[in-house]
């Protein structure tokens, strides 16, 4: 396809973007915006996409997924676009939300989008800013921000899409780079490469292996991690029992699959409770995790007054500082005490401003004192604890973070009925204004997730932090949960789930530290996560050969990338003139390919740095050209 059909003279300047996914679809639109400030004029741009998958939605937002699947993010919170908040160098250019965009295809298709299926327009005309959107509406979002950004794109600019798989890259530092494709000859010659390569499948680790070859030998079943959308779940039989480890999304999306997809349906009784009944073709699902129980649901309220003030202890100048230490920091000592001071700071900034009567003091004598504690200190625990008078009203993180430690349940029963009240305390308090301390939290987590991509790989730890606390499912989804409890469909583990192969019985075993000596048996064991972005197990053909080529990875196995512009690092750390990478499997990964507006989304951030870096490296390669010419 062409934004142009006038085609210049001129040789083009050509990009190659690998992977065609949202976070493809921010880089064109950042190329777009920066093109009338950076391209060099007369010089026809050539971009070509390669992914199997079709362009804006990629793979995981693909059209073709069942339309059971939802969002974990309201319709208000989704944006492609950047506005005020982003920190950039190119230009704004607004765009609208999820639910902006719903509003105009209510009322006529939004300019330049293709008419969509009665199906799709029926959910949008449905949509409000406080939806869970189904994930095939936000692919046609994706699919109309993607053909909105190719059409900005300067004239004379062609786009090539190619459904296909890009297996390697060859070329030397300084001269074009030769991108190979999967069954083809001939490469595509580019200026410059960027992967945009999204959420990767992964070989499995040595405990996988071995899971699933006990599994063959004894005729059961093992699902290994992997997104449950692609499992190939008809294996799970109806009525069996089914080991599940993981209660975040992974979960929440097994779940949906295996109930109302398989013919179930929810009812709400006269007392507004919801109930689950039952197909009969559902397995009986016993979950379990580290922490025990699901993550914390999507908060269901807006923020009213003044938003908190971050940055202030984890900004740019203590990253700056972070960075200049000897060696590479260590998270727990040097990172997790500021971190957990900026939560507190927001935290207690809201409970001060927006619910005095829960303080004692004014905020401006508080936050004076706050502020010259150490982080993590005997001080700084006195002073809120003589500020706070309600333990319940100060941050835990360590609580959050462990919320079964320490509990102990007489049977599998107590179990459930105390995770089905842990869940519903949760529901309450993620919708009752309040506790709105929780969305200033969540807030300063976006923070201090923009400044962490400067400090590159950093440990696995805190992504699953982050995603426990603020990027749990909708509410909706718990509730569903908690009637699939109740119908005795879903069975709770409990916390610190153990699973262990049995070969004297030929089953998988699970127990817990919830109740000590409780024991499930089981035929069939699902890895209900995601596989970890590493470049070493990637079943990325293209991954893997940029790292035995030379590129270099991290200790926890992500590939090295520049923090100002996502250039390719080698093993001598010097970055490459001509290869960027984007996305999780690089150490600059950022929370998400799409954003909540005016949250200074890091993704924005660094599709605009990594835009404009290729739009001057071809300018100065064309520069160069017309010299020698």
């Amino acid at each position: 396809m062409s934004a142009n059909p006038d085609q210049p003279s001129r040789s083009p300047a050509t990009i190659v973007i690998v992977g065609a996914g949202p976070r493809a679809t921010g880089l064109i639109e950042r190329l777009a915006a920066n093109a009338p400030e950076l391209h060099g004029d007369g010089v026809p741009l050539e971009l070509h996409l390669v992914d199997p998958h079709p362009p804006g939605g990629g793979r995981i937002w693909r059209p073709d997924q069942s339309p059971l699947l939802w969002m974990n993010s309201m319709a208000e919170d989704v944006t492609m676009f950047t506005d005020e908040s982003v920190e950039r160098e190119g230009p704004i250019r607004p765009g609208p939300s999820l639910a902006e965009w719903a509003v105009q295809v209510r009322e006529g298709a939004p300019p330049g989008s293709p008419a969509l299926p009665p199906e799709l327009a029926a959910e949008a005309v449905a949509l409000t800013g406080q939806s869970f959107a189904t994930r095939r509406l936000q692919s046609a979002y994706l699919r109309w921000v993607y053909e909105r950004s190719v059409a900005g794109l300067p004239p004379g600019t062609t786009v090539h899409e190619h459904r296909d798989r890009a297996v390697r890259v060859t070329g030397p530092r300084d001269g074009r780079q030769q991108v190979w494709l999967e069954g083809r000859t001939a490469p595509l010659t580019a200026d410059a490469v960027v992967l945009a390569l999204g959420h990767l499948d992964a070989e499995p680790d040595a405990e996988q292996r071995a899971l699933t070859a006990f599994a063959a030998e004894h005729g059961l079943v093992h699902l290994p991690p992997e997104f449950s959308a692609d499992s190939e779940l008809s294996v799970l039989r109806p009525g069996e029992p089914v080991l599940v480890r993981g209660l975040g999304l992974a979960f929440v999306d097994l779940m949906v699959l295996l109930t109302e997809g398989r013919g179930g349906r929810y009812q709400r009784g006269p007392d507004g409770e919801l109930a689950y009944l039952p197909s009969g073709r559902e397995p009986v699902l016993y979950a379990g995790s580290r922490r025990g129980v699901p993550y914390h649901a999507k908060i269901g309220y807006s923020l009213s007054g003044e938003r908190p003030p971050v940055p202030r202890f984890f900004g740019p100048a203590q990253v700056d500082a972070l960075r200049s230490l000897p060696g590479r920091p260590d998270f727990r000592r040097d990172i997790w005490p500021l971190i957990a001071k900026e939560l507190g700071f927001a935290h207690y900034h809201r409970l001060f401003t927006a619910h005095p009567e829960r303080t004692a003091g004014e905020w401006p004598a508080f936050e004076e004192k706050y502020a010259a504690c150490p982080p993590g200190s005997p001080e700084l625990d006195a002073l809120v604890a003589a500020a706070v008078p309600d333990p319940a009203d100060r941050l835990d993180l360590d609580a959050l973070d462990h919320p079964l430690a320490g509990l102990r349940f007489p049977d599998h029963e107590a179990l459930q009925q105390g995770l089905r009240a842990h869940i519903e305390a949760d529901l309450a308090r993620r919708h009752n204004p309040a506790h709105s301390p929780d969305l200033a939290v969540f807030l300063a987590l976006l923070s201090v997730y923009g400044q962490l991509i400067r400090l590159g790989d950093i440990g696995g730890w805190w992504h699953g932090f982050f995603s426990y606390l603020a990027s749990g499912p909708p509410g909706p989804r718990l509730e569903q949960l908690l009637a699939l409890s109740r119908a005795g469909v879903v069975r709770f583990l409990g916390a610190e789930t153990t699973v262990t192969a049995d070969p004297l019985r030929g089953v998988f075993r699970a127990s817990s530290a919830s109740v000590p000596g409780h024991v499930v048996e089981a035929r069939a064991l699902v890895e209900a996560r995601l596989p970890e972005p590493t470049v070493d197990r990637s079943r990325d053909t293209l991954l893997r050969s940029l790292h035995r080529d030379g590129a270099a990875a991290t200790p926890a196995g992500l590939l090295a990338v520049s923090p100002t512009d996502g250039r390719i690092l080698d093993r001598a750390g010097r970055p490459h003139p001509r290869r960027f990478a984007l996305g999780p499997h690089t150490d600059a990964r950022a929370s998400g390919a799409f954003a909540r507006p005016r949250t200074n989304a890091p993704a924005f951030r660094q599709n605009d740095a990594t835009a404009r870096a290729l739009l001057l490296c071809l300018r100065d390669l064309s520069c160069r050209a017309s010299l020698t010419a």
